[in-house]
């Protein structure tokens, strides 16, 4: 298993890691693969979106947050946090990417993204791979 340390800068922010995994995967020399990606965290997620327009990754965050607002009267968590919870729920914890002759198959537009719902944070991914069948 490998780690990534990631330092998100805002309560909601979607940061591209693609080029994180890619190291990753080339620093563990693997050529096919499953790769799959964890976010050990309640309040954050992982998923994989547009990576060439910076505005998809804001307009993802506008309506998740207008959808799921940061303060809710229906909200019971003493840590005041209810709403990263359920976008993380939402979002998911992990990813499953494969690994083709040492490189991520993703489409043309596509990355991967860190998913923070509850900074600014040091956060952690964990990476592992399975061997292709």
């Amino acid at each position: 298993m490998h780690q990534l340390s990631v330092q998100t800068n805002a309560r909601t922010e979607l940061l591209d890691i693609t080029s994180k995994v890619e190291e990753v995967v080339r620093r563990a020399g693997v050529d096919n693969a499953l790769c799959t990606i964890f976010v050990p965290h309640t309040t954050a997620g992982v998923t994989i979106n547009e990576n060439a327009d910076p505005d998809v990754t804001r307009d993802i965050l506008a309506v998740v947050d207008s959808l799921i607002p940061f303060h809710d009267s229906r909200y019971r968590h003493g840590e005041g946090n209810s709403a990263a919870h359920v976008k993380s729920s939402l979002f998911g914890c992990s990813l499953n990417v494969i690994i083709e002759k040492g490189s991520l198959r993703l489409g043309t537009w596509q990355g991967i993204y860190f998913a923070e719902f509850d900074g600014p944070r040091s956060r952690k991914v964990w990476i592992s791979f399975s061997p292709a069948v």
